[in-house]
């Protein structure tokens, strides 16, 4: 149960691009409206073999009233970016769910250390004893 998802393409693979539209409904299909989407084209440190145009991307986001952007997962271009307008976005969703969603919590606690029988029988500096 998600909140967001990226759909990730292959600027320099037109298929991967036509196949975003496809991508986008499933997520739809499941979700609705009630999921944060947005559109990346990535590999853009291959610009000498792109096949789908920055102008072509935008207007399928916003044809399909999404976010888009274009990374280089390769050399780390947009990505830092891409998570922070995720993060961004997802407080405008979240006050826009209803009152009666319950909260989800995930609670963790430390296991309190084992004595006795454990692998070796020594334990590290960090307690471990396999």
């Amino acid at each position: 149960d998600s909140h967001v998802a990226v759909v990730v393409f292959d600027i320099t693979n037109r298929e991967s691009f036509t196949s975003t539209a496809k991508w986008i409904a499933d997520v739809r299909a499941q979700r609705g409206n009630d999921v944060v989407i947005v559109l990346v084209g990535n590999k853009t440190d291959l610009t000498s073999s792109r096949q789908v145009t920055s102008a072509e991307i935008e207007a399928c986001a916003n044809e399909q009233d999404i976010m888009f952007i274009e990374t280089s997962a390769k050399e780390g271009f947009n990505i830092k970016l891409l998570f922070r307008r995720l993060a961004t976005a997802l407080p405008s969703l979240e006050n826009s769910a209803t009152a009666t969603s319950e909260p989800q919590v995930i609670n963790l606690t430390v296991p309190a250390p084992q004595t006795g029988g454990g692998g070796n029988g020594s334990t590290d500096a960090q307690g471990c004893g396999c």
